[in-house]
């Protein structure tokens, strides 16, 4: 067993950790039962980098009980929890992760789960794909798949596929509907706010929130945000997305002109400077500013620097800069996601179904090894299903099925 973690020590508070969401988890609990039973990934090896907190330590411990080695990095340098880690290394499997690592350091950490040579790669946000690219093309052969559960991965992928340098089949998690219209709209709402307000303690309600993008993670915020209070303000540069934004009930407009009237602003759109230095110079005084897509460049952080005169630490996770007219912008988590940079993620029950999507969706890459001609994969619709049906029997509710008749008619020709 290799690893390189903070502190060992720390093992019982990571475990205590992992336990609660084991309980709260009822889709990973039963394919933990099978896998431990049939051993699917017997003799793979699995390289995965998700953001290291106690829901993707259960996700590893179920691929460990079906038989996989692990080899596991955190997917933001910010969003590791160093207990989990811990508790990870103590029941053996191979870890390679702290929180606030530097570039350095994350780097070297996602380089060591690519070089344990991976037949299964488990992604967010497309670095352990690049990486084996870039860096270590001679190990793509080892490779059966992979799994990639963000907007911003996919943006990457398909862009890779595009221009022919994808080598092997990745399955598109996010697009998975237990994944994205669960995951991405009521997961991130809720944990994007329980971040933000655990954050800076400050009432919602009666404040101005600006909501840039609105996408499925965008309308989460934009509908949580409306529930605590806020008046919400979208924008958007997708004709038809600012029209659903409109018929919601929320504001549109550009964001040189909700920078002038927004006390909170999260920007949830996978591109780069969303917010910049044209926004930073008309915002209100104290006006404050996160991030909940997945990389650190939608918050223009560097270009704020630029103009600042002076930087402290307002609060815990908080940095304050001031500008040459005396104005206060606030920063929350350094433009890194929020909700986990500065909370706990998704609530556990949201994250049972997407990890369930990418539990099964490894298990079809290793079902079908070197059977699935296409490098980019849509999960496929009968596990989407079976995870939907399966969450709904621990619910409690049964739903109705076609009769022969119907499905007949629904069939029909003319």
């Amino acid at each position: 067993m290799k690893s390189e973690i903070r502190d060992i020590n720390l093992w019982e508070s990571g475990s205590r950790k992992i336990q609660w969401v084991k309980n709260n988890m009822p889709l990973l609990r039963s394919i933990e039962e099978e896998f431990s039973e049939t051993k699917p990934f017997e003799g793979i090896k699995v390289a995965l980098s998700v953001h290291l907190e106690a829901k993707t330590a259960y996700l590893c411990k179920v691929l460990a009980a079906g038989g996989a080695e692990m080899y596991i990095t955190g997917s933001n340098p910010l969003s590791t929890q160093d207990d989990v880690a811990a508790a990870l290394v103590h029941d053996g499997l191979n870890v390679f992760a702290w929180y606030n690592s530097n570039e350095e350091e994350y780097h070297r950490h996602i380089s060591e789960v690519i070089k344990a040579e991976p037949n299964i790669i488990i992604d967010d946000g497309g670095d352990l794909v690049h990486l084996i690219h870039s860096e270590y093309p001679h190990l793509i052969d080892n490779v059966i798949g992979g799994c990639e559960e963000t907007t911003t991965g996919i943006i990457r992928l398909k862009a890779m596929d595009a221009a022919g340098k994808l080598k092997f089949p990745m399955v598109l998690v996010n697009d998975a509907d237990c994944k994205h219209l669960f995951d991405n709209r009521y997961g991130t709402g809720q944990s994007v706010w329980d971040g933000i307000n655990r954050t800076t303690n400050l009432i919602v309600a009666g404040k101005n929130v600006v909501v840039a993008g609105y996408g499925w993670c965008g309308k989460g915020v934009a509908m949580r945000a409306k529930g605590l209070g806020a008046s919400v303000i979208v924008t958007e540069v997708d004709p038809i997305k600012a029209m659903e934004a409109v018929m919601d009930g929320f504001k549109v407009m550009k964001m040189t002109e909700a920078a002038k009237i927004g006390d909170f602003f999260i920007t949830v759109t996978g591109c780069s400077g969303v917010i910049c230095e044209d926004s930073f110079r008309v915002m209100k005084d104290n006006a404050i500013c996160c991030n909940a897509g997945h990389f650190d460049v939608e918050v223009d952080v560097a270009g704020l620097k630029r103009i600042a005169k002076e930087s402290h630490l307002a609060r815990n996770n908080i940095m304050c800069y001031t500008l040459e007219d005396g104005r206060r912008i606030n920063v929350i988590a350094e433009g890194r996601l929020v909700n986990l940079a500065a909370g706990d993620g998704h609530p556990a029950e949201i994250m049972d179904m997407s990890f369930a999507i990418q539990l099964l969706s490894a298990l079809y890459l290793v079902r079908n090894k070197g059977r699935l001609n296409e490098k980019i994969i849509n999960v496929p619709k009968e596990i989407d299903n079976e995870v939907a049906q399966r969450k709904l029997r621990f619910w409690g509710i049964e739903i109705d099925k076609l009769t022969q008749q119907q499905v007949e008619y629904l069939n029909a020709s003319e």
